[in-house]
């Protein structure tokens, strides 16, 4: 049985009583401004920092921390209406790490004061990253320049958890994985987060070239799971050769460990690029149950990057589009590249090989399929005004990726209803804001390594969705 013990003192007294502590014992250790350094770097399986409010300044570099899976490592703030407010310095990254497993950071507000560093960092010369859980901060200031980057990781990283974090007017959102494809992100679960007004991406992952060989990476099939997010690109979108897109994800290896991993897309609100796509993809994606919105371009796009799409279902979507809605070109001719179940509304609304049951229609039959498609946030309403009147027959998707029998709200679907909505009313209307994780969804908990007891993936899950 594990008890905690409530620590303040002064620093020096501090760091010996953590020293001296039994491992059997977690360890809460309270910190100011003026001492988090000197006990930062002494915390053991199980123990919080707990941060005072104040401006730190000093950064947080977490170097060789390592946590254990039922004793994760937890730095977090303190006071949830008073946060820690960490400003940004030249020269490091505000937070910093290098070598370190089963760490906890929440309930932070990261200050980039315009100066040209990353916020989160997991560093290129570590030799890993993993079990990292990310929650409940916020991001502001990181703007300097496209290369500057809200959450980034340039080294092998697996098993993050990067949840329900504020990231606004970054150069890059989140960047995962490194351009030559050799520092690969494996096994994530990324939602509830807000990213918007990016130069460049909200978010991206980077395409993988062989998976190293390394302690506790995974090496069976797994997956990345991206869901109930808000991805907006409405204003700020760098141009020309500098457009991205608001979420890219690149191709896994295209032989041995890794090569049968996947994404799984669901539930996110993929709103407005001024410059680019709202999403394109390559390798194997599953993209299901989202709203994507925008006015000014095009919304999905399946198409070859550094590889080519391999396995793709695209279904269960309400997409708004002034341009493409759904285009799937350039795939592996061996494998299935489908969309399906669809509602798109778009100048083009789908092109794609393998297409069935698609509600579509341009952007003036919008109006008439849908409750408010063209209202502003706060009373846009992409449900459909009667559902009956747009059911379409599904291929089988039971089991087919994690709750793919759940609407955009999380409620279940009980006819095969096009698009996002399984029915003619929104729980949630569509904002800039965070999206709440669906209550009562299992899956969606505050459980920061949930999403390692769920992988790897059933074989059965793998032969549906990964059909050669």
């Amino acid at each position: 049985m594990r008890t905690t013990i409530s620590v303040k003192f002064a620093g020096a007294a501090v760091v010996a009583a953590l020293a001296a502590a039994p491992a059997a014992h977690a360890v809460v250790v309270e910190a100011t401004p003026a001492d988090y350094r000197a006990l930062l770097a002494r915390l053991q399986p199980g123990d919080v920092l707990r941060l005072a409010p104040g401006d730190y300044v000093r950064g947080l570099p977490i170097r060789g921390l390592n946590g254990e899976p039922s004793a994760p490592i937890r730095i977090e703030g303190g006071d949830p209406r008073n946060r820690p407010r960490f400003v940004a310095q030249p020269g490091q990254n505000t937070v910093s790490i290098v070598d370190s497993s089963y760490v906890e950071i929440a309930g932070l507000d990261l200050d980039g004061a315009g100066v040209p560093v990353d916020a989160v960092k997991a560093e290129g010369r570590a030799r890993f990253a993993h079990h990292i859980t990310i929650e409940d901060l916020r991001i502001l200031g990181y703007g300097a320049g496209q290369q500057i980057v809200g959450i980034s990781t340039k080294c092998p990283a697996w098993g993050w958890v990067i949840r329900n974090n504020v990231i606004v007017g970054a150069g890059t959102g989140m960047y995962l994985g490194n351009s030559d494809g050799r520092a690969p992100f494996v096994g994530g679960l990324i939602e509830g987060n807000l990213v918007r007004d990016t130069l460049g991406y909200n978010l991206q992952i980077k395409h993988q070239r062989a998976r190293p060989d390394l302690p506790d990476m995974p090496s069976r099939p797994s997956a990345t799971v991206i869901r109930h997010n808000v991805f907006s690109k409405a204003n700020n979108a760098a141009g020309a050769e500098l457009a991205r897109p608001n979420l890219l994800v690149g191709h896994f290896p295209t032989e041995g460990p890794g090569a049968d991993d996947l994404y799984l897309i669901y539930g996110n609100f993929f709103h407005e690029n001024t410059t680019e796509a709202l999403f394109q993809g390559e390798g194997n994606v599953a993209l299901y149950s989202n709203v994507l919105v925008n006015a000014s371009g095009s919304a999905v796009r399946i198409q070859p990057h550094n590889g080519r799409p391999e396995s793709i279902d695209v279904f269960g979507n309400t997409v708004i589009a002034r341009d493409d809605g759904i285009s799937i070109v350039g795939g592996n001719p061996e494998r299935r590249q489908r969309a399906f179940g669809n509602a798109v509304f778009a100048g083009v609304p789908i092109t794609a090989d393998q297409a069935s049951g698609n509600v579509v229609g341009d952007l003036a039959a919008a109006a008439r399929v849908l409750r408010d498609p063209f209202a502003p946030l706060g009373e846009l309403d992409l449900a459909p005004r009667e559902p009956e009147a747009i059911r379409v027959d599904w291929p089988e998707v039971r089991d087919r990726a994690t709750h793919a029998l759940l609407d955009f709200d999380g409620v279940p679907r009980t006819s095969g209803t096009a698009g996002a909505y399984a029915r003619g009313s929104a729980k949630w209307r569509l904002a800039l804001e965070r999206k709440p994780l669906p209550a009562g969804v299992p899956g969606c908990r505050r459980d920061a390594h949930a999403i390692e007891r769920r992988m790897p993936l059933p074989s059965r899950l793998q032969r549906l969705l990964l059909t050669r």
